[in-house]
């Protein structure tokens, strides 16, 4: 073995691996080692650094370069008190200030660091479409101001979620999940929506709810929408559509006459479209289907009561029970003969009348008014061919 003069030791290999290594590296690597060693930082780099030293005037701050970095109590804004929130060892992120001031030294910003590694994430959030929560502080004319990230952010009101489209006040003081869909540092603009954020948690609660929804099954929903044609009911993710034909067995002539906006259903997937996105409800489907009550208790030969609910040329239809409309054939009116429906028969009004004929396949009951009477001597024996027909397509 040999001795160097600082006193240590090397073995004849160790020396001859560091000979080795020194004869390979060129004064040029070894300049460009130095440069890349100890680069000088630029104005507006965000580097990191461990905490050297920390006095109650600056903060000293190894961040690979020539000189120390300095943060200066003033600058944290903890006049003699910096040791409070760093201590030697902890690894940081600064924000060159500047390069180099009298003392050589690097002046560096732990508070812009940190507000510019903010906008960074905030960036990052943009970009990957993350949900985030926004503190809302207060209302302006356009909008919102939200708190995210520690930034301060602007919900215009066309970003609102639905259901606080008409009062934004309402809002201030909660904590909101909110996309960000703008961010420029440059104009220090940072523009949330409530309303993207709303849309992905029902996306989301619409591909669960596809996942797991079967048809026939029943779920409890709440009217969200009334139309013409039915009512929407959100079941937790999607709306699904009561069409008007299903809210009921008996004939709806005005969806509000059967369900009211915000009430809560109990209803039945009826079809499932994953692709369109779409759910069809019945309400009617959950109730007993009147036509089982109708074959128990009104047989043919049944002597019922019915109200005429609209009249045709060819005959008038009667609701003799609650879901079920009968057929009285023009020909079933009287043993006369009848040129108009209207000269017997005026809607609302309300007859007697014979059960003629139950077609349950078809859900079709044919009615009679005349044979409650007996036919007169000449028309003894005499039957009508057209007793138990509905009208056809020509005729409707």
């Amino acid at each position: 073995m040999l001795s160097t003069e600082s006193g240590a030791v090397l073995t004849e290999n160790e020396e001859g691996t560091d000979q080795e290594s020194s004869a390979s590296m060129t004064m040029e690597d070894y300049l460009h080692f130095e440069e890349e060693a100890f680069k000088t930082p630029n104005h507006g780099d965000i580097v990191d650094g461990i905490v050297v030293r920390v006095d109650p005037d600056e903060v000293l701050v190894d961040i690979g370069a020539k000189a120390e970095g300095v943060i200066s109590s003033k600058e944290l804004g903890m006049r003699g008190d910096v040791d409070s929130e760093l201590e030697p060892g902890d690894q940081i992120k600064v924000y060159v200030l500047q390069p180099e001031n009298e003392e050589g030294n690097v002046v560096l910003s732990l508070r812009r660091a940190r507000a510019e590694t903010t906008w960074i994430v905030a960036a990052e959030k943009q970009a990957d479409g993350t949900v985030i929560d926004a503190d809302v502080r207060e209302q302006n004319k356009g909008g919102l101001i939200v708190n995210i990230l520690g930034l301060r952010g602007f919900l215009p009101s066309s970003q609102v979620a639905r259901a606080y489209a008409g009062s934004l006040e309402s809002l201030v003081g909660k904590r909101i999940p909110v996309k960000i869909l703008e961010v420029n540092r440059k104009r220090n603009r940072l523009i949330v929506s409530q309303k993207a954020a709303e849309d992905e948690d029902r996306a989301r609660k619409r591909e669960e709810l596809f996942s797991r929804l079967q048809t026939g099954t029943t779920v409890r929903g709440t009217v969200s929408g009334i139309t013409s044609y039915g009512a929407f009911v959100d079941i937790g993710g999607a709306d699904g559509l009561i069409h008007i034909s299903e809210l009921s067995w008996d004939r709806v002539s005005r969806v509000t006459d059967v369900l009211q906006l915000g009430e809560e259903v109990t209803v039945k997937v009826i079809k499932l479209d994953p692709e369109q996105t779409r759910i069809s409800l019945s309400l009617r489907q959950l109730q007993q289907d009147p036509w089982e009550r109708l074959v128990q208790s009104m047989p043919v030969g049944s002597i019922v009561e019915g109200q005429v609910t609209k009249t045709k040329k060819y005959g008038a239809f009667l609701q003799i029970m609650p879901g079920i409309e009968g057929l009285l054939h023009i020909s079933e009116l009287s043993w006369d003969h009848v040129e108009r429906t209207e000269d017997v028969l005026k809607v609302g009004e309300t007859v007697q009348v014979k059960v003629i004929g139950i077609d349950t396949a078809r859900r079709r009951i044919s009615l009679s008014l005349k044979q409650l009477s007996a036919p007169p001597a000449n028309l003894v024996g005499v039957r009508s061919d057209r007793a138990h027909e509905y009208p056809t397509e020509d005729e409707e």
